[in-house]
């Protein structure tokens, strides 16, 4: 039908609003579940394209919603630009509508079905791992009992008995060594509450204590290379380095934040 073909303006306004909009023929393809086909054929004032009556206006009316004009004066101007009864009473969707659609709707499964694929065969692969493990693994336990030791009376009573496993000597002294060797690479810090205080610590980057700590309670911590302690009281908690006492942080109320490393933290220490 030539007329619904050659009208022109109705359709480039309608691109003009999107365009300023700065959506896409697919965002309103995606908001409307309208094909792009037949938005692009609205654009070029090819009604053929919409179905007949309430149906094509009522694809007008989501098209301008979406570029931002009043849908009631977009339908007006549509029915002005293109007045004839397929547009006011309605007319049937051309077969090449049809297939536009039917080749988006198939687009679409094929689409979904390959989703699925791609999903399943991961799940699929790992239940079958974990089944063959499962099966390697089962037996394993049985062996043991068939490596059972032989009963008291399976052995040759001439057989002498075992010599006992003589204990190295060396081994009082190696531990006795080290704690003092990991005193060289670490400093543990035990941070009791005399009353209750609020105590932040950070421990080498990280956050190890953020709480109130209450009467009595005791927090221990390792620092490799620094900790940083804040407590709202500085008189209210006590300090031990290594086992050692240290002396108080500050007066009583006193907000104090201190930094404790390897190299500092003698100067911390209660003078003897």
């Amino acid at each position: 039908m030539p007329s619904e073909r050659t009208s022109s303006g109705f359709g480039e306004r309608l691109r003009d609003a999107r365009e300023r909009r700065g959506v896409s023929l697919r965002q309103i393809a995606n908001a409307t579940k309208i094909s792009v086909g037949v938005l692009e054929a609205l654009e070029r004032n090819d009604i053929s394209k919409l179905p007949g009556g309430i149906f094509g206006r009522a694809f007008v009316r989501s098209y301008a919603i979406e570029v931002g004009l009043d849908p009631e004066a977009t339908i007006q101007d549509f029915i002005a630009q293109f007045p004839n009864d397929s547009v006011t009473a309605g007319h049937p969707t051309s077969d090449q509508v049809e297939d536009h659609e039917a080749v988006e709707s198939d687009r679409q499964t094929a689409g979904t079905f390959l989703w699925l694929i791609a999903v399943s065969v991961p799940i699929a692969a790992g239940l079958l791992y974990f089944a063959t493990l499962g099966r390697r693994v089962t037996p394993e336990p049985a062996q043991p009992a068939a490596l059972a030791a032989p009963a008291p009376d399976a052995r040759p009573a001439a057989d002498p008995p075992p010599a006992p496993v003589p204990q190295p000597a060396a081994a009082p002294p190696a531990a006795a060594v080290a704690p003092a060797a990991a005193s060289r690479d670490q400093l543990t810090v035990a941070v009791t509450a005399k009353r209750p205080c609020w105590v932040s610590a950070t421990v080498d980057g990280q956050k190890a204590i953020e709480r109130l700590l209450q009467t009595g309670e005791h927090q221990t911590v390792t620092v490799h290379r620094e900790m940083v302690l804040t407590a709202g009281d500085a008189s209210a908690i006590a300090l031990q380095f290594n086992g050692a006492d240290a002396r108080a942080l500050g007066k009583s109320g006193e907000v104090v934040t201190a930094r404790f490393n390897l190299s500092n933290f003698k100067d911390y220490l209660q003078v003897r």
